[in-house]
């Protein structure tokens, strides 16, 4: 498993690789923009050149984008959809340009609206963003929370995986703290594998690309998403320790977003701390 973190692109790109390698990560989250702002980033040629070459040079194996907040590809409102679209595009070109495994999506929120019509739109402008980019796929991340959020459960990811064409671009970002919110029951490696196998059925573990590794101060079902220091939420030590062990998803990104215990962005203690649990667990399970 490819532990790591999400960090800050301030300073530029440049700074980048150096901040995942003193968090010790073997795999790196960023934003390509400010992530509450429709303004991109622009960076050039060389700036991805010289990211690619730190990043070849260093102990991180994999590189993740995750697209900003504000898009909503299920939006009625046109300017809405289409400032979604031209920013989920341009994620995707900057991941083309660093060579990112992927760029992490929140699909939108249908705020009212019937599911299916919000969920055709969100698919439409997704499409319209890969065929505008080259290689780098989109991540469908798991949602919580009110306002209709699409993703909810493993039917609404497979829906819109199918509405894409089932498309090789197309993937899955796996948040557990959005999984218990969400009413999944993974407290521990017995259940956590019920709900690996449903979402085997459901979607395809070849759609599985990355993970969040969040714990949650909301607790089963409680539908929201508030994140919880690493071990000391609704998931426990116990609970990520099953989610970092768990045996099909060796190998993919683990990207923990925080806060830290002081508050702050997660550091190179919560990525030692996640090794450890991930220890725990394996040990645990024999």
């Amino acid at each position: 498993m490819l532990i790591g973190a999400h960090v800050s692109t301030a300073g530029g790109l440049s700074k980048v690789v150096e901040r995942g390698v003193e968090r010790e990560c073997d795999a790196i989250q960023i934003f390509n923009q400010s992530p509450r702002m429709w303004r991109p980033t622009t960076y050039s040629e060389d700036d991805f050149a010289a990211f690619r070459e730190e990043v070849a040079g260093s102990r991180i194996d994999s590189v993740v984008i995750h697209a900003v907040y504000l898009i909503n590809c299920a939006s009625k409102e046109r300017e809405t959809r289409k400032r979604s679209i031209e920013s989920l595009t341009h994620a995707l070109r900057v991941g083309d340009g660093i060579g990112a495994d992927g760029v992490v999506l929140h699909a939108g929120a249908r705020k009212g609206e019937p599911l299916a019509a919000s969920m055709k739109r969100a698919a439409k402008a997704i499409a319209k963003a890969l065929s505008d980019s080259d290689r780098c796929a989109v991540l469908l991340e798991n949602t919580a929370g009110t306002q209709g959020p699409l993703g909810r459960d493993f039917e609404e990811l497979a829906r819109l995986v199918e509405l894409l064409d089932g498309a090789e671009r197309v993937g899955v970002c796996l948040d557990c703290c959005h999984l218990l919110a969400s009413g999944y029951d993974i407290r521990d490696a017995g259940r956590l594998a019920e709900v690996v196998d449903d979402f085997d059925a459901t979607i395809g573990l070849e759609r599985l690309r990355c993970l969040h590794v969040n714990d949650s101060k909301i607790p089963l079902g409680g539908n929201r998403d508030q994140h919880a220091p690493l071990g000391e939420g609704e998931l426990g030590k116990r609970g990520l320790a099953a989610f970092l062990s768990e045996p099909r998803f060796e190998q993919l990104p683990a990207l923990l977003e925080g806060p830290s215990a002081d508050g702050h962005a997660t550091n190179r203690a919560d990525v030692r701390l996640a090794r450890k649990l991930r220890k725990q667990g394996l040990n645990a399970r024999g």
